[in-house]
């Protein structure tokens, strides 16, 4: 409902009109972000297939490699369908109440990566520091709890920022999201009003999740590499520090695009704005992308079952 030239009152539809500055070209942009998509979908599917099929590997490490696989494909999911259909099909428009939705399901998914990579440098450290404890410690019950935490700290964290929108703002400036997907500030941004908590509350969910879990996972790999350069033996050192490899690949990726993503978004107001959208859209999709191919390449049991599964 138009108030003004200026307002529109409670919108029911919402507009993503994609990449800005690059309408023109998303249909062949649209053609490596499928690709992707497609090796993230089968590649976790193998990956999960893989370790629920194999009891050798129902041990605390794969299982945390399963909640991270399922979680992918969850993300990159909650995106992909509505993004290609912005690309290919023109068909930007989106419910409202639809929109608040993605946005809440990429920010829980991207929160519970968070943790599950925190829950994983966790089983490292006490796997290599206290190896002989690690079965007693991290057992099948434990394991399971960890993953429910997670997963309900980035429910409860996010929820409230579906709160704020909905129950704060009424008016908003336009329809139109520059955006190729429903992100929390780029709903907040418009709103006809005084998004200053909503911007703050965003903060404080993004730097307690993210400094709470790099804090601990970056404590946790120092003493694992202390103790593993303390090992008298050659041949453990480098057992010990090989199972750590893919975790550290996969975890600098996962933050090293996130912080990227983050400082471009916040501090890089001449860079023109399809980079920036651009670049966050392939954060979301290069962790569910090169996750399997990490793990397939660098873990010995998961690349001996794939030639396995091949060869029969």
């Amino acid at each position: 409902m138009l108030l003004s030239n200026l307002t529109v009152f409670m919108p029911s539809v919402l507009t993503l009109i994609g990449i800005p500055g690059l309408e023109s070209m998303q249909c062949w942009i649209g053609i490596p972000f499928c690709a992707m998509y497609l090796v993230a979908l089968i590649g976790n599917s193998l990956l999960l297939f893989i370790i629920r099929s194999e009891h050798s590997l129902h041990e605390p490490m794969y299982i945390f490699l399963g909640m991270l696989g399922a979680t992918d494909i969850a993300l990159a999911t909650s995106i992909m369908p509505k993004m290609l259909g912005i690309f290919w099909f023109h068909s930007p428009y989106i419910a409202f109440d639809g929109c608040l939705f993605q946005m809440w399901l990429i920010h829980t998914f991207q929160c519970t990566e968070s943790g599950i990579l925190l829950a994983m440098a966790l089983d490292r450290y006490v796997a290599i520091c206290y190896p002989l404890r690690h079965a007693t410690i991290f057992t099948h019950q434990l394991v399971t709890q960890i993953g429910a935490a997670v997963t309900l700290r980035a429910a409860i964290l996010v929820a409230p920022c579906l709160v704020l929108i909905k129950c704060r703002f009424q008016l908003y400036h336009t329809t139109i999201i520059s955006h190729s997907y429903c992100e929390h500030m780029a709903i907040v941004k418009l709103a006809a009003g005084n998004i200053k908590i909503n911007k703050i509350y965003g903060l404080f969910v993004a730097f307690t999740v993210a400094g709470f879990d790099l804090t601990f996972i970056t404590l946790s790999y120092v003493k694992i590499f202390i103790t593993v350069f303390n090992l008298p033996q050659k041949e453990a050192r480098f057992k010990a520090f090989n199972t750590c490899i893919a975790h550290i690949c996969v975890f600098l990726q996962f933050y090293l695009l996130a912080f990227f993503s983050f400082f471009t978004h916040r501090f890089g107001s001449h860079i023109p704005p399809w980079i920036h959208i651009l670049f966050s859209s392939i954060y979301l999709l290069v962790p569910p992308f090169l996750n399997p191919i990490v793990y397939g390449m660098k873990t010995k049991q998961i690349r001996i079952n794939v030639v396995k599964m091949c060869c029969s």
